[in-house]
């Protein structure tokens, strides 16, 4: 029987319909730990004041980012690069979360077993530090790819698709699930960029309603929450669309 992309959406929703509790509290385990990390490591409610203020005063004078950021005191200049790089490793961690836990839980499925989710956790805790680093590299790529171009970062995301998937299952090392990830998804194009331009519509479909929702202070953290639960679980799907395409090539 030939695969086709009906085909795997439908065993898909079925996976998330009969696994949707689990997943589920997965999803919202790996938010929950995005909002933490940002709100315990994020300058404080009076320094961000202060950053709006002033990037407020300096786009009414109609300049670039790169002038606005040398226009800003050592301190603000700091408090920016906070920002960056506590929203990219609290990005990065939840996505790893998430991709850990729905590979180890499909796993588990395929071998017949039970699916409880402080066991799924605790399965793939010993290579979280890997897998950091491979969705590092492989976001990294993908974003120097879409700010050179748009094409050469779907090209790179199509390639890298499996490499999560190949690294758990198949226990190899990363470039080297990098590296089969590539052959294999080139040969399925067809099957994976559908999917994989789906998912980034839909994405981007919840950071609109995010950036037009004008919110309290009070509410902002559970908004945050709320998109990152969606956005997740929004992975979760293409990761199952992703492995199941995968289970069945390797049939």
């Amino acid at each position: 029987m030939s695969i086709t992309a009906n085909r795997l959406y439908r065993d898909s929703f079925n996976f998330l319909r009969n696994e949707l509790f689990t997943i589920v509290l997965l999803t919202l385990f790996a938010a929950l730990t995005t909002v933490m990390i940002n709100h315990l490591f994020l300058p404080t409610q009076e320094q961000l004041n202060i950053l709006e203020t002033t990037k407020n005063q300096i786009e009414a004078q109609n300049i670039g980012i790169k002038q606005m950021i040398s226009q800003m005191s050592p301190e603000q200049q700091m408090a920016i690069l906070k920002i960056s790089a506590c929203a990219t490793f609290s990005m990065l961690l939840g996505h790893v979360l998430l991709i850990g836990g729905m590979l180890s839980i499909m796993i588990e499925i395929s071998n017949n077993r039970p699916v409880r989710f402080l066991k799924t956790l605790s399965t793939f805790l010993p290579v979280l530090p890997k897998l950091f680093l491979l969705v590092f590299i492989c976001t990294l790529l993908i974003q120097l790819g879409l700010t050179a171009f748009i094409i050469p970062g779907i090209i790179i995301a199509l390639s890298v698709s499996f490499s999560p998937i190949i690294f758990i299952n198949e226990k190899v090392g990363i470039f080297s699930a990098i590296s089969r990830s590539s052959k294999m998804a080139f040969t399925h194009a067809r099957l994976i960029i559908p999917a994989m331009l789906l998912w980034w519509s839909a994405k981007l479909l919840l950071l609109l309603l995010l950036s037009i929702n004008h919110l309290n202070i009070s509410s902002h953290n559970m908004m945050i929450l709320i998109f990152n639960a969606l956005n997740y679980f929004l992975l979760a799907f293409l990761l199952v669309y992703l492995f199941r395409l995968y289970m069945l090539l390797r049939a």
